[in-house]
């Protein structure tokens, strides 16, 4: 009796499972629909399947379709249509898409952890009239890509069934169907793996997500969205862009970051009027009114420094002062006040900018930048002295050896030693630049130098500066005419024969190549020669010409 009754039990269970699908395919079925994508000039591209995970639109499918789409929809087992309107994630090797449906409510099916070896699992193709259910065996498990599971089937599957769910027997999804299999074999990726994906920050990059031009899902983390702008800045065309920024506000709404990259985009189209919008809607709305105060302070600042041929009267620099003070008042941090000093000195106050870059300095924010903003207001007060010294604390903030920062540091302190008289000096520093720059100095470095280089009474290199600068340029005149110039001063005459020639080679409308021809040749004895191109100079408009004919016809 006892054994009779443990196998009327294992029947019975045995009913329940095989019976399963029965108790939840119909409704199952709900939750499938397929999907058709279209390209850019709205015809069809492709076409797969997918199904609800949750109750407001969240989806996976299969990818391939979505490759070189522009746009997608879903049509639902009552034959409705749905409009894709975003991506959260894919996988182009594993043909696993998750992305947003715009519908109200979705009917989602359940997912599960996973499946072993010998479970039964029964796929759902999707279908408008009737849920039938094609029952197969899991044969192997693998764990692929972070580890998701990777199933081996032996089921016998429709051809147009990739992207379909595989459900245990308590209707719970655990695989999506792949393509590859065959006749008694198939494969599926786990569930778990489009379950996973998230938007990230770098999702615009995403290899996979770069072939569809479908939008991308923004990361609900702030932070992680604020990834997104700053790439999508650099890597999304403008409609996509300002899609993208518009995202952003709509989700983030007190966020002031959205606010200031939309009145950013817009100013560069010229349109202050939506930026100033913008900027006000950041002041009322925005959890950071300092960061709000100080965008809107730069931006005035930028407008009017860099655009100052468009007017837009709301926008002036006693206001973006106005506005950096709100911002000081609320959070003294460094930019702010670097910013303020930067507005006074636009508006010629040097000493009160001078004052904000030394309240820097003295209250621990002794850096280069806040030294250079000193010395510029020194300048600006013809204070030589104390612009080289506020200059000399600039570089004297980097050591040796010194990095790329460095450099504009080091630069503007040889121009402003070329400009006070001390040539050498400066030429100390336009090496030391040169070093640093080495792969970015062009021929007007070499020119700079070269003056730097011969007012110092370094002719040997001021010679081989110019050289430098001939070499860069070939075709510029002026370089090789400062380059006979020097030569003659030195009284190397067949070297100013060579270079004038050269320069006469390269351009023969210029008078001066011949001046100092005709000057070289009649130094050297060689007065005919010399007198014919002196003449050709004087005919050419050199007022200098008719001084040496003077001089050499004697």
């Amino acid at each position: 009796m006892k054994r009779l009754f443990t196998i009327l039990l294992a029947t019975f269970i045995c009913g329940i499972v095989t019976a399963q699908p029965d108790s939840w395919a119909k409704k199952a079925a709900k939750s499938l629909f397929t999907v058709k994508t279209f390209d850019a000039n709205g015809g069809l591209l492709g076409s797969g399947n997918g199904f609800f995970i949750g109750e407001t639109g969240e989806a996976v499918g299969n990818f391939a379709p979505f490759n070189g789409a522009a746009r997608a929809i879903v049509i639902d087992a009552a034959g409705k249509e749905y409009a894709v309107d975003y991506i959260v994630g894919a996988s182009e090797v594993y043909d696993v898409a998750k992305f947003h449906v715009n519908i109200k409510r979705s009917l989602p099916l359940p997912t599960g952890s996973g499946a072993s070896v010998e479970s039964a699992l029964w796929l759902m193709p999707y279908a408008q009239k009737s849920a039938k259910t094609i029952e197969g065996k899991v044969v192997k498990v693998e764990k692929v890509n972070n580890d998701n599971d990777y199933y081996s089937l032996t089921l016998s599957a429709p051809e147009n069934a990739v992207g379909c769910p595989l459900l245990n027997a308590a209707g719970e999804v655990v695989g999506m169907l792949q393509g590859g299999g065959s006749a008694e074999k198939q494969y599926a990726v786990g569930i778990q793996m489009a379950v996973g994906m998230k938007a990230t920050g770098l999702a615009i990059n995403d290899p996979a997500l770069r072939l569809t031009t479908i939008k991308k899902a923004l990361p609900d983390d702030q932070q992680e969205a604020l990834v997104s702008l700053f790439i999508g800045s650099s890597a999304l065309d403008s409609i996509s862009m300002n899609v993208l920024v518009d995202d952003f506000i709509a989700k983030f709404p007190t966020a002031v970051d959205g606010y200031v990259y939309r009145a950013n985009r817009s100013c560069a189209g010229g349109d202050y009027a939506a930026a100033e919008k913008d900027m006000q809607t950041a002041l009322n709305m925005g959890d950071k009114k300092e960061e709000a105060h100080y965008s809107y302070a730069k931006m005035m600042l930028d407008k009017i420094v860099y655009v100052p041929n468009v007017p837009f009267d709301a926008w002036t620099l006693d206001k973006s002062l106005a506005e950096i003070e709100a911002a000081i008042a609320l959070s003294p941090a460094a930019h702010y006040s670097q910013l303020k000093a930067q507005i006074l000195f636009v508006q010629q106050k040097y000493s009160d900018a001078a004052a904000v870059y030394k309240s820097l300095v003295e209250g621990g924010q002794a850096t280069a930048e806040n030294y250079f903003g000193i010395a510029r207001c020194c300048e600006m007060q013809r204070d030589t002295t104390a612009c080289i010294a506020m200059l000399d604390s600039a570089v004297a903030t980097f050591s040796r050896p010194y990095l790329k920062e460095a450099a504009p540091y080091i630069m503007a302190r040889a121009q402003m030693l070329m400009d006070a008289g001390k040539y050498r000096q400066a030429v100390n520093d336009l090496n030391d630049y040169e070093q640093l720059m080495v792969a970015f100095v062009n021929d007007n470095f070499y020119y700079i130098r070269s003056q730097a280089e011969k007012n110092g009474r370094l002719y040997k290199q001021a010679l081989d500066d110019l050289g430098k600068a001939v070499q860069m340029s070939p075709n510029n005149t002026f370089y090789m005419a400062e380059k006979a110039s020097l030569e003659l001063r030195l009284g190397l005459y067949d070297n100013v024969i060579a270079t004038a020639k050269e320069c006469i080679a390269a351009d023969q409308k210029p008078s001066d190549g011949y001046l100092f021809l005709g000057v070289a040749q009649c130094a050297k004895g060689e007065k005919a020669e010399g007198l014919k191109n002196l003449a050709k100079a004087k005919e050419l408009g050199d007022n200098q010409a008719q001084t040496f004919i003077d001089k050499y016809s004697k």
